[in-house]
């Protein structure tokens, strides 16, 4: 899997699928107005070869799929959640340090 496949953006049709398809899974709720949310972003790619092995992120823009925003009780953003073998197991709201992320990641992978 290269760098390119390890930070995907998922619809509300693909979101299940794409859980259940991955062990680990970062979701990052964002939106394209959101500052906060494009410097988490960077922050992401800026280390993604130092991701564990086997996680990937999932992109959801709430304004383009609130569905799975509101399912996910998303009250700000940049939110994120752990999934694991399909089910959450931790979350964060606002900006996050990379390596607390990639830390709680590797702990499942």
């Amino acid at each position: 899997m290269d760098n390119d496949d390890r930070m995907v953006d998922v619809t509300e049709n693909e979101f299940d699928s794409f859980l259940s398809d991955n062990k680990v899974v970062l979701v990052d709720f964002w939106a394209g107005w959101c500052l906060p949310c494009r410097m988490q972003t960077k922050m992401i790619k800026g280390k993604i070869n130092d991701m564990p092995e086997g996680a990937v992120v999932a992109k959801v823009n709430v304004d383009d799929h609130p569905s799975i925003a509101q399912k996910y009780h998303v009250r700000g953003i940049p939110q994120m959640y752990l999934f694991v073998e399909g089910k959450p197991v931790k979350g964060w709201t606002g900006v996050t340090q990379v390596s607390e992320l990639f830390g709680e990641m590797s702990r499942h992978t």
